[in-house]
């Protein structure tokens, strides 16, 4: 225990970067990825047979890969073909490997929750698409204000899940260099020849952002489960 408290006193900015960089990584990954994924939702669910078959395409492809194989694809790929991150350091940040580490997870993520809004989406009855017509809206504004509510109502949980995983998964873009949580438990552990301790230590962190993460979700669904009734 004395150990423990030892790292993590003595490598405590270590371990602050970290846990800054994983935050931004997840938030920005969440935050695109609910804006493509509900496009990508809209296109799957679309009459149009070519955006039906890009989006399903994307989906099984993107879910039928690895996402670390994804981020080594992003991150050594893209300079092949001539596009590349803007490589600034500030603060000790490399914001080329931050952006393609939130780059990567946002086209991994995109593909999960575009099947989760799809799902809720297909979960609403159509009687309330009908409803909203004869009062007059118009498609865009039933689906923005009747079916998209209800939707997300449904989704919540699931949509939870997927945001936890994310934060879970951000680990991996430490294959990069990317210097996030598991990147600066890497680090201590080399500097201070403690194999366990900085694995331990992360795990607690990782535990508090997620744990923290599932009870605001839970409260905010208690909240719209008790203005539904």
């Amino acid at each position: 225990m004395q150990s423990l408290i030892d790292i993590a006193v003595k490598y405590r900015m270590m371990l602050w970067s970290g846990t800054q960089n994983t935050l931004v990584i997840s938030l920005m990954t969440i935050f695109l990825g609910l804006i493509f994924g509900t496009l990508l939702a809209f296109m799957k669910i679309s009459k149009l047979k070519v955006l039906r078959w890009f989006a399903n395409t994307y989906v099984e492809i993107i879910r039928g890969t690895p996402v670390l194989v994804q981020i080594a694809i992003v991150f050594y790929g893209l300079p092949m073909i001539g596009f590349r991150m803007p490589k600034i350091v500030i603060a000790g940040i490399d914001y080329e490997r931050l952006f393609t580490g939130i780059l990567a997870l946002s086209i991994n993520t995109t593909a999960y929750v575009c099947e989760i809004i799809r799902s809720g989406i297909l979960s609403i009855d159509k009687g309330q698409s009908e409803a909203s017509r004869s009062l007059g809206f118009s498609a865009p504004e039933t689906m923005f204000f009747v079916v998209l509510p209800q939707a997300i109502k449904n989704i919540l949980p699931a949509l939870g899940n997927e945001f936890v995983t994310i934060i879970k998964t951000s680990s991996q873009v430490s294959v990069i260099g990317m210097s996030e949580l598991m990147y600066a438990a890497d680090t201590i552990r080399g500097i201070s020849f403690k194999p366990m301790e900085p694995l331990i230590i992360i795990a607690a962190i990782y535990f508090v952002i997620t744990f923290t993460l599932s009870r605001g979700i839970s409260v905010l669904e208690a909240k719209l489960r008790k203005g539904t009734r």
